[in-house]
């Protein structure tokens, strides 16, 4: 029954973005690629990891990547410190786009009807993918804030895995080396 609620869900939203105007020149791998790179920290910007957080071949993602950069709304940049890397990041175009769509309208307007349940709804589905993620060979991915390397400062944050200041806005975003702070059994 979950998994039956799960991929209806998930239907839904992917028949909405195929039918949303402002989308129409998106394939879906390239809209989750967006969605992704809005919402990754800066040490998970990279081809790798879009690919590893989307779960797809390097081949997939390289192409839509190279069709994400064509389109103008990416932009690849080498990394300072290892000459061989380059990370990710959206264009103002991109930005805008992503405001423009997101939240999906139908899932906001269930939301605000739910009203408080709405957020016992989303604790639980948070609560479900920290299981699946702790008993599972997924990848981590999950907000600098909860991680086990992040400590809360005056200014933000600090990263004991890179031994790195972390902006306050920082704390939010996603990250590929996410280690659950709190693994309960």
């Amino acid at each position: 029954m979950l998994f039956d609620l799960l991929e209806r869900l998930s239907s839904l939203t992917r028949v909405w973005f195929r039918q949303h105007p402002l989308l129409a020149d998106l394939q879906p791998i390239q809209l989750s690629a967006l969605l992704y790179l809005s919402r990754c920290n800066r040490y998970s910007n990279t081809p790798l990891a879009v690919t590893e957080y989307l779960g797809l071949t390097k081949g997939t993602v390289s192409q839509s990547l190279k069709a994400l950069e064509t389109k103008g709304l990416i932009v690849k940049t080498q990394d300072q410190a290892d000459k061989r890397s380059v990370h990710l990041s959206l264009t103002a175009p991109a930005r805008a786009l992503l405001d423009a769509v997101m939240p999906p309208a139908f899932l906001a307007s269930a939301s605000t009807r739910m009203g408080e349940r709405a957020g016992d709804l989303e604790a639980l589905l948070s609560e479900l993918l920290r299981t699946i993620q702790q008993h599972e060979d997924v990848p981590g991915f999950g907000l600098c804030k909860t991680c086990r390397f992040h400590r809360k400062t005056t200014t933000g944050g600090f990263c004991e895995l890179t031994q790195e200041p972390l902006a306050p806005a920082e704390r939010e975003l996603i990250c590929r080396e996410h280690q659950l702070a709190e693994l309960t059994e």
